[in-house]
């Protein structure tokens, strides 16, 4: 009975590290401070999700398309896949936040803290806080 409680135990412990290491990886460090939720100032359907090196761009109205995302130095650089091929994807990227083109977007960074990122491109500003 004792040797089942140690290998109960021994088995009990293995998970448990192993599902913290699991945690720890999706913690988003690869965003930095852009990891989380934005969400476009005066509008209540277009959202930007960063976690790891993954982007998630959503408008309610037109659809949501996933990418990736590279921050360096003062520039974000994101490249947003269709997984469907629908006409909405580009749109809900192009269109509705004006990030051309779609699969190579470079924005600048102009303010990025706890809870603000600024982003410009061309002259064209968009304001996101973090919800």
């Amino acid at each position: 009975m004792a040797r089942f409680y140690k290998k109960s135990l021994l088995l009990l412990s293995l998970i448990t590290f192993h599902l913290s290491l699991l945690t720890s990886c999706q913690e988003g460090r690869e965003a930095g401070d852009l990891f989380g939720q934005w969400r476009l100032e005066g509008s209540d359907t277009h959202y930007i999700s960063f976690s790891g090196s993954i982007i998630w761009i959503k408008d309610l109205s037109q659809g949501s398309v996933y990418g990736n995302f590279q921050h360096t130095g003062d520039s974000l650089f994101m490249q947003c896949r269709s997984i469907k091929g629908l006409p909405g994807d580009t749109l809900a990227v192009e269109q509705s936040f004006g990030f051309k083109p779609m699969d190579n977007i470079r924005v600048r960074i102009v303010t990025l803290d706890n809870d603000k990122l600024v982003l410009d491109k061309n002259g064209q500003t968009w304001s996101f806080y973090k919800y």
